[in-house]
């Protein structure tokens, strides 16, 4: 997955009008408009990096002369005590974009290192780790682009992108089979249609409608492993719901396709990344 250069410069410049009113008071009116300064990114935590790159945007957007050295890129290992990356700047600029920039690069390697963990309580299965659209309201692309840093896979983006029944749609519309007849009249020969189901009854019913992937909700791993059995790769299954990583590798071992799981975006841990001025 690639980030685009005008939707991340979107982002980093809502969170300076956030951030910045007119002035920053404490800057504007201590340091020098003309001082320049060199900065270090040092990470206080171990895992996977990932948002460098969108952070040292944040110094380009405030100081068009900014200059930076980058250690460690998204993707790798960074350990406790490694330095980052180094930016020199004008001061002001550093000082101004200091948040910003680590609430995007904290953020992004938070989810991307727990993503990792979590691929990695699946090893040995076939079971992929996906996203869900659980993101912060104007973050998503960031989010689902640290997931696939970390090694996930992202489910669909937006509502445009699958025709996704859920036990809502079933509710106000009706039977599972009418609600995918109603889907096929009308979709386009690229849409996939997932179905939601809760009992392996409705999992029969699904299947009877040739939907391309079902998502088992709140299923037991004993549940899951029938339905594994029930579908004999006549669909993708997607286990769902409640998913931790203690849970993880029993759910994976049920032979289930997809494990999405809503936590490594909507409540990540930050990574905890200083940002240091040389003296």
């Amino acid at each position: 997955m690639k980030l685009m250069q005008f939707q991340i410069d979107d982002i980093i410049k809502t969170a300076l009008s956030e951030d910045i009113n007119y002035i920053d008071v404490t800057t504007d009116l201590l340091i020098d408009e003309q001082s320049v300064s060199t900065a270090r990114y040092v990470a206080k935590d171990s895992g996977i990096l990932c948002g460098i790159d969108a952070a040292l945007r944040v110094f380009e957007i405030l100081d068009g002369g900014s200059k930076a050295e980058v250690y460690i890129n998204d993707g790798e290992e960074v350990k406790k005590g490694d330095i980052i990356a180094r930016i020199t700047a004008k001061t002001r600029a550093l000082l101004k974009g200091e948040r910003t920039a680590l609430n995007i690069l904290q953020h992004m390697s938070g989810i991307a290192t727990m993503t990792n963990r979590c691929v990695k309580l699946t090893e040995g299965t076939k079971a992929v780790i996906a996203d869900t659209r659980k993101t912060l309201p104007g973050l998503r692309i960031l989010q689902k682009y640290a997931v696939t840093v970390g090694g996930g896979k992202n489910h669909r983006y937006n509502l445009s992108d699958c025709a996704m029944l859920k036990d809502t749609h079933l509710d106000a519309y009706g039977s599972i089979g009418g609600a995918v007849a109603a889907l096929r009249e009308k979709l386009g020969h690229t849409v996939k249609i997932e179905v939601e189901v809760g009992s392996l009854d409705e999992l029969s019913q699904a299947l009877e409608t040739g939907a391309d992937i079902i998502m088992l909700d709140n299923m037991s791993c004993e549940e899951m492993k029938k339905a594994v059995g029930i579908t004999n790769g006549k669909a993708l299954l997607e286990a769902s719901g409640n998913v931790t990583e203690s849970t993880l590798a029993a759910i994976a071992a049920t032979g289930v396709d997809i494990i999405s799981i809503g936590a490594i975006t909507h409540s990540v841990k930050a990574f905890d990344i200083s940002m240091k001025i040389d003296k």
